[in-house]
């Protein structure tokens, strides 16, 4: 669905990646699914056609183009039918590379950002540990420093793109306790020391790879510091930003395919001798979830609009992933219900979507965090 931010520019931009998804991505789903990964070469092929860097600026070979290419390419890569596929392009364009290019030197940028941007290097971000998840202040992984390098020990666990990343934006620890000790490096997965554990079998999002991570002693140059040392725990609260919007479009734009489809299916379908779709039961609730879903995606339209007008965007945006997130498990849960027996079918995406979901309001910061983080702002609570 366009919006009023939308220009003949944007709309072009969206058929592109409707057309990457519809045409070149959609028809591997049910074999992507169900190796549970898919092709490094769909990486290179989304770097071809511009849609990794499209909000980057030209000198590391992006488009330069505002923020709402970016909404448009979260929006319309979910039409592949594939949550795990989206995410793992998503990680390489919104979460993994952006800090760096914020952050970092050139030689970074030259190393990993260009390379990412077109889909020759492959990127994850590395915080979430065995011990700690939305609990960031408290990881474990070191980086001690030696002369001229980091050494770093420590493991990372639930990361995406993982077992093929070619860098990581790994958070670590370079002092004491809490959260005023910790940093932000780019680590080469080549790094002697650095070993993938087992791929991880989710729930859901089946195609995306998740892995276990380990360091023994890796040697790394300090000069791939991100930042200033022992400020990474301000640059990951900044990198989130992001990846909540992410979150947020994708649930919104989620909720409205799998509205679609079972508009569809129940238009289809007839049970007592009239189309389900012509029970009033069904057009209320059809009618009550697209009031809900227009709420929640106007509220995170309102968000991205702080947030690329340079406005403090933190309160909006928390409030936009924790609506639109919760939603889509309603979502999911009344459009499975409308296709009966059938949705309950794995041939079947609402099926699909059902299970993907409930990923949304863990990762990313869980739906808990986002009411404190809301709270907070409201200044309830003890002075």
């Amino acid at each position: 669905m366009t919006n009023h931010f939308s220009t003949p520019e944007h709309e072009i931009f969206r058929k592109t990646v409707r057309d990457f998804a519809e045409k070149e991505l959609l028809p591997h789903k049910e074999e992507w699914e169900t190796a549970k990964t898919f092709p490094k070469s769909v990486f290179k092929r989304a770097g071809d056609l511009g849609l990794l860097g499209v909000c980057f600026p030209e000198e590391v070979g992006g488009s330069g183009c505002d923020y709402w290419y970016k909404v448009i390419f979260c929006e319309e890569i979910l039409r592949c039918r594939m949550a795990g596929v989206a995410m793992d392009l998503e990680v390489q364009a919104d979460i993994s590379t952006p800090v760096i290019q914020y952050l970092g030197s050139d030689e970074q940028k030259e190393l990993f950002v260009k390379p990412a941007i077109k889909g020759d290097k492959i990127g994850a971000l590395g915080v979430t540990e065995p011990g700690c998840g939305s609990d960031v202040a408290n990881i474990k992984t070191t980086a001690r420093v030696e002369g001229d390098d980091y050494v770093i020990n420590g493991s990372k666990m639930y990361i995406t793109n993982g077992g093929r990343a070619d860098f990581i934006t790994l958070a670590v620890r370079t002092g004491g306790e809490g959260h005023k000790a910790i940093s932000l490096v780019t680590f080469p997965t080549d790094t002697k020391g650095f070993s993938v554990g087992k791929t991880l079998v989710k729930m859901g999002n089946h195609s995306s790879n998740t892995t276990l991570l380990f360091f023994e002693n890796c040697r790394i140059p300090r000069r791939f510091i991100l930042g200033e040392e022992n400020k990474g725990f301000l640059y990951i609260m900044m990198n989130f930003q992001g990846e909540r919007l992410v979150a947020a479009i994708n649930a919104v734009a989620g909720c409205q395919l799998s509205l679609d489809d079972a508009i569809r299916y129940t238009t289809e379908r007839e049970a007592f001798g009239k189309r389900i779709i012509d029970m009033q039961v069904w057009q209320h609730k059809f009618a009550e979830l697209q009031t809900k879903i227009e709420a929640a995606r106007q509220l995170t339209y309102h968000a991205v609009d702080l947030f690329t007008r340079g406005e403090d965007a933190v309160q909006a945006i928390s409030m936009a992933k924790l609506f639109a997130c919760d939603l889509a498990q309603e979502v999911g849960y009344d459009c499975l219900q409308a296709h009966g027996g059938a949705g309950y079918m794995e041939e079947y995406d609402i099926s699909r979507f059902v299970r993907d979901i409930r990923l949304l309001t863990i990762g990313g910061g869980a739906s808990e965090v986002m009411k404190e983080i809301i709270a907070k702002r409201m200044r309830l609570g003890k002075k």
